[in-house]
């Protein structure tokens, strides 16, 4: 049981769903008839909970329900997305209009009032599509701020603009349980670290690019976070860290494969690249294990792709120029074959250990 009671209640309400329907399939099927006083009792108590649970937490009672909750978080998230281009636009149509106190008391009344409107929103709307839309607009805003009051004062642009921008983020987002704005957060902190990461190493914060390994230390914060930190109240929050993680170890991981030129590694182009070939097989491998072993299905498959993206890589440096190109192809059709074959015995063990278990 998690820490959110929302969460909570959704999900009771979801079981609920799911019992009425195998309940009524064991019954076409004779393996278990209610009486029909059992059948008011059952189906009594479950209304009463969806009642309440709907009064309290605005759930989702069925499928329909789930499909206008669908809609309408498309909408508040295409809602969020204009509204701040529309701060945007605006400030960029009339700024030159301003005085310089003018476009700061803008600038601080934007930012400031969207945030206190955040916050009178979350108290108020059960349904939280609203304040998440606040939120993201209140995050606009700020990002805006930072960047506006840069130009007006002609400061330096500095990084450390993005651990700014990273609080508010997260904030917003533990505060709104918003996972867009935890994955800006992220992003802010990723961009913020593998900067200070570089000027650590020498080079200038917005070259940090150019030198992917300043990525490797963020990555390994992100992925752990989620074991240090309890994330049950949030939804989705410890596997959006994992997986934002990852991308950040592989994807630098997979460009020094092929890019040795870009390592800081003091060795030879190609054997820099086999190096971090080596490392994204062993890698991969050891987060498809490790996601095995703790039932983490976004760690598993965030690394069985990158295994495959390193292994088709390797294949496409070994054979491209030199086998027939349905040859290749069909190489790959197999290579894809063998990995279902592999899971599948992989998956029937996997049940077999469980049913020992529990037996």
């Amino acid at each position: 049981m998690s820490t959110n009671p929302r969460a909570d209640a959704q999900q009771r309400a979801d079981d609920i769903e799911v019992f009425r329907r195998e309940l009524e399939r064991l019954g076409r099927e004779g393996a278990l008839v209610l009486s029909e006083a059992q059948q008011r009792t059952v189906a009594d108590h479950h209304e009463a909970l969806l009642r309440r649970y709907a009064q309290a937490f605005d759930i989702d009672r069925d499928v329909r329900a789930k499909q206008l909750s669908l809609g309408m978080r498309i909408a508040s998230f295409l809602g969020a997305l204009a509204l701040a281009a529309s701060v945007f636009f605006f400030f960029y149509r009339y700024w030159g209009r301003f005085s310089p106190a003018g476009q700061v008391a803008i600038l601080m009344v934007a930012a400031l009032g969207s945030f206190v409107g955040t916050v009178w929103l979350q108290g108020r709307d059960s349904s939280g599509y609203f304040s998440k839309l606040a939120a993201m607009v209140a995050f606009a805003c700020f990002v805006l701020n930072v960047l506006m009051l840069g130009q007006i004062f002609n400061i330096t642009p500095s990084d450390r603009a993005l651990v700014i921008w990273a609080a508010l983020a997260l904030l917003l987002a533990y505060t709104s349980d918003l996972r867009l704005l935890l994955g800006a957060g992220i992003l802010c902190l990723i961009g913020f670290v593998s900067a200070r990461t570089g000027t650590w190493c020498g080079i200038y914060w917005l070259d940090f690019g150019e030198r992917p390994e300043n990525f490797f230390p963020v990555a390994v914060a992100l992925f752990f976070i989620p074991d240090l930190i309890p994330h049950g109240r949030y939804t989705g929050f410890a596997v959006i860290y994992r997986v934002f993680g990852l991308l950040t170890l592989f994807l630098p991981m997979l460009v020094l494969a092929n890019w040795g030129d870009g390592s800081y590694l003091d060795l030879e182009s190609s054997v820099v690249e086999g190096i971090y070939q080596v490392l994204g097989f062993v890698s991969s491998a050891a987060v498809i294990w490790l996601g095995a072993r703790r039932r983490h299905p976004a760690v598993v498959n965030t690394g069985m792709t990158f295994f495959v993206i390193f292994l088709y890589t390797k294949f496409f440096d070994w054979w491209w120029k030199d086998m027939p190109k349905y040859l290749f192809f069909l190489v790959l059709g197999l290579t894809a074959v063998l990995f279902l074959v592999a899971l599948q015995r992989i998956r029937r063990t996997s049940h077999a250990l469980t049913e020992g278990g529990v037996a």
